[in-house]
């Protein structure tokens, strides 16, 4: 059988470029982010742009101000809130199905990415730790083989993308994070998803509160 070939439309690569770039912290809060420009610098035209800031808008990482412009979102403390409190539901609901989903094949990935986490912690790598720590909240999410969950939940990891880095600004709590990544694979392994819950949103609602913190200075 021949192999499947996903190809992007131009509207899609903008979309991603640009949504990539916001969640890199290319663009400050409160950025305006004008067509033109982004036509010159992207080279293309005004249309695939346009259509790209209104799903961006959409996605709640931009917001759009009649007769001004289009700007980054600037986050606030009730939002970080309601990120993280809809991310403890949708990873715990993915935690608990994991019960019945779970496969070795499955099992193993989540030890592999734990495996990078240690490598990637023990030389201070925290750029790529945060990648590796989003691949392995995303795989436990992935385990719900919920579709809408899994959209909704990637929605809210790109709220949640410019904010990873923050929310292990402190050496104790880059330590305190691997130990309780750890627990929570340790936890599925065994099918101790209850364990698995406690320990991931504990692990969630510090993250928020460090945000807050850095947030707050």
């Amino acid at each position: 059988m021949a192999e499947v070939k996903h190809i992007k439309t131009i509207r899609d690569q903008v979309y991603q470029i640009l949504r990539d770039e916001i969640c890199a912290g290319k663009y400050a809060p409160g950025s305006w982010l004008q067509e033109t420009e982004l036509t010159e610098y992207l080279g293309v035209s005004r249309s695939p742009v346009r259509e790209a800031l209104r799903r961006l808008v959409a996605d709640g990482l931009l917001m759009e101000i009649p007769n001004k412009g289009v700007f980054v979102k600037e986050f606030t403390a009730r939002d970080i809130d309601e990120i993280f409190d809809m991310r403890v539901m949708l990873e715990s609901y993915a935690i608990r199905k994991s019960r019945s989903r779970m496969t070795s094949a499955r099992l193993q990935k989540l030890f592999d990415i734990l495996e990078e986490l240690e490598h990637t912690h023990a030389t201070g790598d925290l750029a790529v730790y945060t990648q590796t720590d989003e691949i392995l909240h995303n795989r436990i999410v992935e385990l719900s083989e919920n579709s809408l969950v899994i959209s909704t939940y990637d929605r809210v990891r790109s709220m949640n993308q410019q904010f990873r880095v923050l929310s292990l600004s402190s050496h104790r709590r880059f330590d305190e994070s691997l130990e309780e990544h750890r627990q929570i694979v340790q936890s599925l392994a065994v099918g101790d998803v209850e364990t698995a819950c406690a320990t991931n949103t504990r692990h969630l609602e510090l993250a928020c509160q460090c945000i807050k913190e850095h947030l707050s200075r």
